[in-house]
């Protein structure tokens, strides 16, 4: 066998042992969850813990999903980030293409601010948003809650958006403009057509950031407004923590996310190869 073609063998056999390692290790958490969500109450909280289920059982989703809370906490999760997503995108879109289209000095300075915020810790913004919320009167609702997530997607959304409109050439702008469409109309009619995969890659992110955002919803929330995370961080009995329940949710909670994600598989690939053919 020619030398050249046994080290590509070799090459490609350690890089999907690699990547195999990394699959494990990477979903290793979520299957052993999944498996707990199946075990009787003893075996969850058994020590030493067993990975697989001695006795299958739904008895911990039955009684996650009968708890009093769990199917409000499941649609208050729902209503906040879509609301949370739809604001992130209704903002960041007009911002990205003015930023990627004016070029102003001014646009270049407010996308490193929208990074920089970025890169603030959360409580340190959780007690003056608590006090603005209220003085608002926005507390325990889902839509001040999804204000609050807004502004932990929206610098993100604005980035991706930024990136994804670069990639599309202002001569289709300036074709649409020749045609009788305004700015606006251009944006609406011309190139968010064809930036569809990066608002399907930005709405997932800004939809994830409030689906699994956690401090935030502990601060502005009591009882009407409480989403699933804050929900299962209080299941409590009278051993400890729930960990049958606390796992049946927790997978619960993961469908829709999984659901968005292959519903929207073929817009994020095309919104992420977007740039690749650019010039």
């Amino acid at each position: 066998m020619n030398p050249l073609e046994t080290r590509g063998r070799v090459s490609r056999v350690i890089l999907w042992s690699l990547l195999a390692f990394a699959i494990v290790l990477y979903a290793f958490p979520f299957v052993y969850l999944l498996l707990t969500s199946f075990k009787t109450p003893l075996d969850a909280i058994a020590v030493p813990p067993t990975v697989m289920p001695e006795v299958w059982t739904l008895e911990n989703y039955v009684s996650a999903l009968s708890r009093q809370g769990v199917p409000a906490a499941l649609v208050n999760s729902v209503i906040t980030a879509v609301i949370s997503t739809v604001l992130s995108l209704v903002l960041a879109v007009p911002a990205a293409y003015a930023i990627t289209r004016f070029r102003t000095p001014s646009g270049r300075v407010f996308i490193v601010a929208a990074l920089v915020t970025r890169m603030v810790p959360t409580i340190a913004v959780g007690a003056p948003l608590v006090e603005v919320m209220r003085n608002l009167g926005l507390t325990d609702t889902s839509f001040g809650l999804a204000l609050a997530h807004t502004t932990i997607s929206l610098p993100l959304s604005i980035w991706l958006m930024a990136s994804f409109f670069e990639a599309v050439p202002d001569e289709l702008d300036e074709a649409a403009k020749v045609d009788g469409c305004s700015r606006l109309q251009a944006l609406w009619r011309v190139v968010i057509p064809v930036v569809t995969g990066g608002l399907a890659v930005t709405a997932i992110f800004a939809f994830l950031a409030s689906w699994n955002e956690f401090l935030f919803a502990l601060l502005l929330t009591s009882v009407r407004a409480q989403t699933t995370p804050i929900v299962i961080a209080n299941f409590q009995t009278q051993f400890g923590l729930d960990w049958g329940g606390m796992t049946a949710l927790a997978a619960v909670y993961s469908v829709p996310v999984i659901l968005l994600t292959l519903l929207l598989q073929r817009h994020i690939v095309a919104g992420l190869t977007l740039g690749a053919v650019k010039g």
